[in-house]
């Protein structure tokens, strides 16, 4: 699935049409529509999240749809946290570390559950 399908599915579901989508966004309907069909790149990260809230998507959806928008830009990673990995010199660290070490799903699974661990301790 990619960025524009999983909104214009997003859209219809909350039935909401393609102009009101539009105006919420500040932007033109017709680029909202170039959007849909992925003749263009998904919208900056703010209007992405004006997208999440104009369609009531629900957290899980909301990243998902960042996951789509940085799969659109090949080579990028969501725009939702960029910032956080650029930012971050032990993340952009930790990250080439893994990479090194090919580490997998298996891998990745339990390091988001030390992470939620040591999250549940704060």
């Amino acid at each position: 699935m990619t960025f524009g399908d999983f909104v214009r599915e997003k859209r219809l579901k909350e039935g909401v049409n393609l102009r009101a989508l539009a105006k919420e966004l500040d932007i033109a309907p017709a680029y909202m529509s170039d959007i849909e069909k992925n003749h263009r790149y998904p919208p900056d990260k703010e209007k992405i999240y004006k997208i999440a809230e104009v369609l009531k998507l629900s957290e899980d959806e909301k990243n998902q749809m960042f996951d789509l928008a940085g799969e659109a830009r090949v080579g990028t990673i969501a725009p939702d946290i960029s910032d956080y990995v650029t930012s971050q010199n032990a993340a952009r660290v930790a990250l080439r570390k893994a990479r090194d070490l090919n580490l997998g799903e298996k891998e990745w699974v339990q390091i988001l559950k030390s992470i939620e661990k040591q999250g549940q301790k704060k």
